[in-house]
């Protein structure tokens, strides 16, 4: 008989727990500010443009280009659309909701291994596409071909002539928040495939519970099939009522054969 897998329901390092769900909240909040603060576009096309004065990768201005030449409009690099930049805030939005249902379930014990495991494997590729995409490649222009964007390999000083050096190091801040927050949810799905892993002990109680129940099925069956045979050996009720009414005719029918035996006997005095 085919039977599902037992997982373990229990958290084996709750304080573990607790200590992941506080450091989460701290990266959530740093997260929410610099991706809030950095919507819609604050310095993403500003460090485009410095990359692209320094020979870093490609340039901001190509898609004018291509409008005024009539040439193909070159596809923006997913490292500086905005796509990107939405994508992180959404993360960033949703992290701190979970943050918050995680709390309530945790406190009301339903956070449970499993349910925590699934959730935290969605954000975990959730963050490591964001991390791929602030230091994605741009190989939208051949002559400039970037495979890591600037701000992430080098120093924010090729910002400084521009005035643009803090955005370069706020820049640096919010990747560095991301993967901060991937290891987070790393560390929180690998506790969770820990803890669903039942123990000697929650297996055994497992397999008893598991007995009972089959147990308990089995005798059901019996006592079915002994009520079914009960109501089989019980007779059927005649369709017609008995009253003494009934009582009283079949007496005289069967007081009639002597009744008539009484007229046969009489009969030759009439004759």
């Amino acid at each position: 008989m085919f039977t599902l897998p037992y997982f373990s329901r229990r958290w084996k390092w709750p304080k573990v727990l607790i200590a992941l769900m506080v450091i989460e909240l701290a990266g959530t909040v740093a997260a929410l500010a610099l991706f809030g603060i950095a919507d819609p576009n604050l310095y993403r096309t500003k460090l485009w443009q410095i990359g692209s004065n320094n020979g870093f990768n490609s340039s901001p201005k190509q898609i004018l280009y291509a409008y005024a030449n009539h040439r193909p409009i070159p596809k923006t690099p997913f490292v500086w659309s905005q796509t990107l930049t939405s994508f992180n805030l959404a993360i960033s939005v949703l992290c701190t909701f979970i943050l918050l249902v995680k709390a309530v379930m945790f406190s009301l014990h339903i956070w449970w291994p499993l349910l925590g495991t699934i959730t935290n494997l969605i954000i975990t590729i959730l963050w490591i596409i964001s991390i791929y995409g602030q230091a994605g490649p741009d190989h939208s222009d051949p002559r400039f071909p970037s495979n890591t964007a600037w701000y992430i390999t080098k120093s924010c000083s090729y910002a400084k002539p521009s005035g643009y050096q803090n955005y370069c190091l706020q820049a640096k801040g919010a990747f560095a928040v991301t993967v901060f927050m991937m290891v987070t949810f790393l560390f929180n799905m690998l506790l969770g495939i820990w803890s669903m892993i039942p123990t000697a002990a929650e297996r055994a109680a497992n397999k008893l519970d598991i007995d009972d129940m089959q147990g308990e099925a089995k005798m059901t069956g019996a006592n079915d099939s002994d009520s079914n045979l009960e109501m089989k050996n019980v007779h059927k009720p005649s369709s017609m009522p008995f009253t003494p009414r009934t009582l009283a005719f079949n007496t005289l029918d069967r007081q009639l054969p002597l009744r008539s035996d009484q007229v046969k006997s009489k009969a030759p005095r009439f004759a």
